[in-house]
């Protein structure tokens, strides 16, 4: 969708002025309400005329700068005026074909921020309407006369932007899921590992940053396992941990063996801490992480479900 939105009247040519100023506040809307649909993936052209030093001029200026762009609709910003009041005026949108969109115009500034919705009227009398050959409104947005329009504009001018976008783009706007934070974020499939029960490793085999059982007694069982040397296998299965393919150059491995510091493991909306154990898995496996046989079972796990790792939590 390609829309061109322009402020009404002119640097020169200023519109109304009270407790608002008509065109210093509909530059401000058309540069937000631009930003909101560019947001919302629409592509966005916007004027605002700053030569023309008459009425006639600055009409056929607007109305030519919108005929010469490519676009599906054309939207102008005002703002109203009647005489000075402290009682709320309300929002209004003007049209001369499109009487649908505007309506949820005017309702949606109206829902967003509590202006009195006007709804829409139908005009065949304004040179942007009747010049324009693509769809088009010209959006009122308050009063600029009423003390209490002017604070709630001011109070909600984000969310009537916003509203204002949403409506005449058909789209909400795109959300990037924010990134976690931590030094370290994975995710993908997973599985467990260590304790007595996992002959995927050998008897003997250690872990990549603890090297005796005293260095954390917290993840290990109080005995050896028979058969068995190495601390993978005297892992305590009932413990909460993680190994990953941590990158030691940001987080070392003394940071990792502080048992003060631990990850956050997801899955399936559920969320626990756990210590980090181990380096691993290798990458031929297609896993991001290995965890512990209770962390599996209090996440509802099994092997190559997908799962989510951040650290230091």
């Amino acid at each position: 969708m390609n829309i061109v939105i322009s402020s009404g009247h002119g640097k020169y040519i200023r519109g109304a002025s009270g407790i608002l100023d008509e065109v210093d506040e509909a530059r401000r809307v058309v540069e937000q309400v631009a930003a909101e649909l560019r947001e919302r993936g629409v592509e966005v052209v916007t004027f605002h005329d700053d030569v023309s030093t008459t009425q006639s001029e600055n009409l056929d200026r607007i109305v030519d700068f919108h005929n010469s762009q490519d676009r599906d609709l054309d939207v102008s910003v005002h703002f109203n005026a009647y005489e000075d009041t402290e009682k709320p005026m309300g929002t209004e949108c003007l049209y001369l074909t499109q009487s649908g969109l505007a309506s949820r115009v005017a309702d949606a500034i109206s829902q967003s921020s509590g202006l009195i919705d006007r709804g829409p009227k139908k005009r065949t009398d304004l040179a942007f309407l009747n010049g324009t050959n693509e769809p088009a409104i010209l959006i009122e947005v308050c009063f600029v006369d009423s003390e209490a329009d002017a604070l709630t504009y001011d109070e909600g001018f984000v969310e009537i932007c916003e509203a204002i976008a949403t409506e005449i783009s058909g789209e909400e706007p795109e959300v990037s899921e924010p990134e976690p934070e931590g030094k370290f974020h994975v995710k993908g499939l997973c599985s467990w590992f260590g304790g007595p029960d996992d002959t995927g490793v050998s008897p003997d085999e250690g872990l990549a940053f603890f090297y005796n059982y005293d260095e954390a007694p917290h993840l290990f069982l109080p005995e050896q396992p028979k058969g068995t040397t190495g601390l993978a296998r005297r892992l305590n299965p009932n413990v909460l941990y993680v190994a990953c393919r941590w990158d030691y150059d940001k987080t070392s491995k003394a940071e990792l063996a502080n048992p003060s510091v631990l990850a956050i493991v997801r899955a399936h909306g559920a969320e626990f801490y756990a210590w980090p154990a181990d380096w691993g898995p290798h990458e031929d496996t297609n896993r991001v992480a290995d965890i512990s046989p209770a962390l599996m079972q209090a996440l509802d796990l099994t092997t190559d479900d997908e799962i989510e790792v951040i650290y230091p939590a």
